[in-house]
């Protein structure tokens, strides 16, 4: 039992539910070290483990080094081209560690893939929220939202309020306990954000990619029986 417990806690899933807000400082061209702030340090630190996985902003890092007060973790080249980790010098970032057997599930799962990079075009406060709306040139982002749908942005799981029928264009409502536990809230109109979407529109796509020409895969064979088979389940 302990091995399996083990192996499903290494599977690097997130859950896009924000635990701390750190400090980013680029360490040579493949290393980042991310300082925890105070009340973070005793949320991030006690049972972190050199190897561990951690969502900085989103980005899935395996940590190389503990600090007193914070951590490094390695970046690969496709991670630095294609997030925003690598050109932020001493921002402030959104940590998770990896969701752990039996823990709960809050958010959606988030893989910490980064599908690519959007931008704050507003942030209007209303009487319940604040609402965000963002751009993405990237089709790698944009194929996969749909109303009431659910995007990760910097790593922090929400729902899509609405977007254009093309998805470079999306708005969130953001409740004020996420605004106000995020670095969103450092956000300002051409901020450039970490985007990835909801991994369910991903297995759905492929599926549907997949399937046969003489049994095209229609909606009424889309089952939960037809995605255990397939492994989704």
């Amino acid at each position: 039992m302990a091995v399996a417990q083990l192996n499903l806690s290494k599977n690097q899933v997130f859950t896009g539910l924000i635990q701390g807000l750190g400090t980013l400082q680029p360490i040579g061209a493949d290393k980042l070290q991310i300082t925890c702030s105070a009340a973070a340090s005793g949320v991030i630190l006690p049972e972190l483990a050199i190897g561990d996985s951690v969502a900085v902003d989103g980005v899935c890092l395996t940590v190389v080094e503990i600090l007193t007060q914070g951590f490094i973790a390695v970046m690969s080249p496709e991670t630095s081209d294609r997030t925003i980790l690598g050109r932020r010098s001493g921002a402030c970032v959104n940590l998770e560690t990896s969701l752990r057997v039996g823990s709960k599930l809050g958010g959606h799962f988030v893989t910490g893939h980064i599908d690519g990079i959007g931008y704050l075009q507003d942030a209007i406060q209303t009487a319940t929220s604040w609402e965000m709306t963002f751009t993405t040139d990237d089709p790698r982002v944009a194929r996969y939202l749909i109303p009431k749908g659910s995007i990760a942005v910097n790593g922090i799981s929400l729902t899509v309020a609405d977007c254009d029928p093309s998805g470079h264009r999306f708005m969130v409502a953001v409740i004020p306990h996420t605004y106000g536990a995020t670095n969103l809230q450092y956000l300002r109109p051409g901020s450039p954000v970490n985007l990835e979407g909801d991994i369910l529109g991903k297995y759905v796509e492929k599926f549907l990619r997949l399937a046969p020409e003489s049994q095209p895969l229609t909606t009424d064979r889309l089952t939960s029986a037809f995605l255990v088979e397939h492994g989704y389940l």
